[in-house]
């Protein structure tokens, strides 16, 4: 009589190293069955944006790929997850569900749901950790309650690093079930979109557990120089590791790991990783303060900010989302994340507080935005760093720190490389002017064959007089 199945349910969590229900399986030597399956109302009120499905697409085609190396396949169903995984049970006679967790609220109710459902079956639901270096819960304060601010947290997690465990390695194979259940195919979930805007990100990302192994050795070449280079959108100074981690390509127990052994190999100093390091912190943080808080993906943290009266011009909106607003250092942010789905963190802060502090908008229509154009797009991280920006939120930087954009364009990005790549018809513009050229004289305008409200815009706003407006709305709150 052959042995009864289990199913792998795979989430964010798309590779085959490090990953505790598939190694469990493995050395059980229990019969498995990858399945995923594309749940759009699971997602709750942030169904998977555009960006972030065709990286899904590809992640899920090496995915699958790299079980047929190990003997295994993936099934694929689209629906909702706990009617698709009975009857896979049904189907299979498979008894018992193994998982990673997630945290997000959604992701946890429908967590909840799936084991009740699958309890009617007499099927158990195991779930275990590896997505995070520390569960949410783990890490309190000495008052017994959950942080919101990001140095003392941090401080007491790194006071707990011995309990982040060695990462566990890959399968050798993967034993099969006898009849393999029927899958859907790729296509089938049509996350690739209709009209191809994606072309560029073809050039700019290879998704998949290689693509993001890729990405680490990179950052192995470049940590050195990472405190100094992170905040240079003009250089590749990032480690562009954030949209393997949030799919689950790789584990933040690899990133941890990889790093302390460049350490111990000479190839960085302490200093300097632990500045990459503290990255790496920020994301457990934004997980942490969403399963504490969670329903910051809809409401600020802070309350008086449920009162502030934000704007509503669809007009600047728009000039914002395309990159038109006539401030270089936002415009080729805006149009990087338009083209790459992603966006350099430092000009993410740019935009972020030009679009709260300048235009006044909510910062929920920020994070909207950032959803569906983001291929790193993650609710923890998402909501948490708009709520920063827009000074609303846990540890969030007050909202009287208002970037100007023209100081940043200078100080980050002072050959302009970054504005030219992004906003070509400023390819020509002096360096001088290049985070200004409204303030060109018309004859240096001229000779680099720009014509302001022409071939560019001009500002929107004007910078100093929306800083004003600005502070005086945090103050009319501040008065009630």
């Amino acid at each position: 009589m052959s042995q009864a199945p289990v199913i792998l349910w795979f989430r964010h969590d798309l590779r085959l190293c490090d990953h505790y229900p598939l190694d469990t399986t493995a050395r059980l030597s229990v019969p498995n069955i990858p399945f995923f399956v594309f749940d759009e109302v699971g997602e709750g009120d942030w169904p998977i944006g555009g960006a972030s499905r065709w990286w899904l697409h590809h992640s899920l085609e090496k995915l699958g790929k790299d079980l047929e190396r190990l003997g295994s396949r993936l099934i694929l169903r689209h629906g909702r997850t706990e009617t698709e995984l009975a009857k896979l049970v049904q189907e299979t006679g498979a008894t018992a569900v193994y998982c990673h967790r997630r945290y997000e609220p959604a992701a946890r109710k429908l967590e909840r749901e799936v084991a009740a459902r699958l309890k009617k079956d007499g099927v158990e639901l195991i779930s275990f950790p590896g997505q995070l270096l520390f569960e949410p819960d783990d890490i309190r304060t000495q008052q017994d309650k959950p942080y919101q601010v990001f140095t003392p947290y941090w401080r007491t997690c790194q006071k707990q690093a011995s309990r982040i465990a060695a990462p566990l390695g890959k399968p050798r194979s993967l034993p099969a079930p006898t009849h393999w259940p029927r899958s859907e195919l790729l296509n089938d979930l049509q996350l690739l979109p209709a009209i191809p805007w994606d072309k560029e990100f073809y050039d700019t990302w290879t998704p998949g557990e290689a693509g993001a192994r890729a990405r680490l050795m990179a950052l192995r070449r470049s940590i050195a120089d990472y405190p100094a280079e992170r905040n240079r959108p003009d250089h590749e100074g990032s480690s562009r590791l954030s949209p393997h981690l949030h799919f689950g390509e790789i584990s933040p127990r690899q990133v941890w790991h990889a790093v302390h052994k460049w350490i111990d190999d000479g190839v960085v100093t302490a200093g300097a990783a632990n500045v990459f390091l503290a990255e790496l912190g920020w994301r457990e943080f934004t997980h942490h303060v969403l399963h504490h808080f969670p329903s910051t993906p809809k409401s600020a943290l802070r309350e008086e900010f449920r009162k502030f009266p934000w704007k509503d011009s669809k007009t600047h909106a728009h000039a914002w989302q395309r990159g038109l607003t006539g401030y270089p250092i936002v415009d080729a942010g805006m149009r990087q994340l338009w083209r790459t789905g992603w966006m350099h963190n430092r000009v993410r802060m740019i935009v972020g507080s030009f679009l709260t502090k300048d235009l006044r908008h909510n910062w929920l229509e920020g994070a909207r935005w950032f959803w569906d154009t983001l291929v790193d797009a993650d609710l923890a991280q998402n909501t948490f760093n708009w709520q920063w920006i827009g000074g609303c939120g846990a540890d969030a930087a007050p909202y009287f720190r208002i970037f100007n954009p023209t100081l940043q364009g200078r100080k980050f990005d002072p050959e302009g490389g970054y504005v030219r790549r992004w906003v070509p018809e400023l390819a020509r513009c002096p360096t001088k002017w290049i985070h200004e050229p409204w303030s060109a004289p018309a004859d240096e305008l001229a000779a680099a064959g720009i014509t302001l409200g022409v071939d560019y815009p001009e500002p929107i706003v004007d910078h100093a007089e929306a800083r004003d407006r600005a502070l005086e709305a945090l103050g009319s709150i501040r008065r009630k």
